[in-house]
């Protein structure tokens, strides 16, 4: 049955990032098939070989820099900020300044830009809250969702997923996702805590806008609940 819209509600109209990737790839296109959003914005470094009626692509190499674009980032209702990259390999400071220096200039920005936003950031499982343990990764990842639940947003939610299943026919798919795909119910089952799929992870974000979730960190079980509302 195809989702009708609801014409009390305002359109959405959502910023996304990281569409060159697996998760922005599918938030993006669960944000293209939705009723309920409008407009779609995606800032890319390259990009991304998508074409729709409904969204606009900003090609922009510098993200510490957005001065030039700025003006095409208002009058947005949210941001689905799924750019990040692997810690693997990375010194702390390196993977802090692309995961949380990066984070915050944009969600700043838009935060003054766009006060009534909605903003979603993908964090993940594991990430460390009080910022003390000792996985670099995830310390990094609990700052930066610390310091973005300060921001003066309308809400923002926290998202962690685990085991991500992805959605069949797109292009970014990891392969480590595809190679456990054969996995997926089981892993549904017996951790539902840690599993989700793409196409939930972007209906949750969705849902996010208007119908908002009673918690502003989202494990999958979290996420799911809130895809199905």
């Amino acid at each position: 049955m195809s989702i009708q819209p609801n014409p009390t509600k305002k359109s959405i109209r959502a910023i996304v990032t990281g569409v060159t990737g697996m998760v922005g790839e599918g938030v993006l296109h669960e944000c293209l098939q939705h009723p309920d959003v409008e407009h779609v914005l995606v800032i890319n470094r390259k990009p991304c070989g998508i074409s729709d009626p409904k969204l606009t692509e900003i090609v922009h190499k510098d993200f510490f820099d957005l001065s030039t674009i700025a003006p095409q980032l208002k009058g947005y209702n949210a941001c689905f900020f799924c750019l990040g990259v692997s810690s693997v390999g990375m010194n702390e400071t390196e993977y802090g300044r692309l995961t949380y220096d990066l984070t915050m200039h944009v969600a700043g920005l838009l935060a003054g830009l766009n006060p009534d936003m909605v903003f979603n950031y993908v964090s993940g499982s594991g990430t460390d809250s009080t910022e003390k343990g000792k996985r670099m990764w995830a310390r990094i990842k609990g700052k930066t969702e610390n310091h973005l639940l300060q921001l003066p947003f309308r809400k923002a939610y926290m998202f962690r997923p685990g085991y991500i299943h992805p959605t069949k026919g797109l292009n970014n798919t990891q392969k480590y996702y595809r190679a456990l795909s054969w996995l997926y119910p089981a892993l549904r089952r017996f951790l539902p805590q840690y599993t989700i799929s793409l196409q939930e992870l972007g209906l949750a974000m969705i849902h996010s806008v208007h119908k908002g979730y009673e918690s502003s960190i989202l494990n999958s079980t979290d996420i799911a609940k809130l895809a199905a509302k």
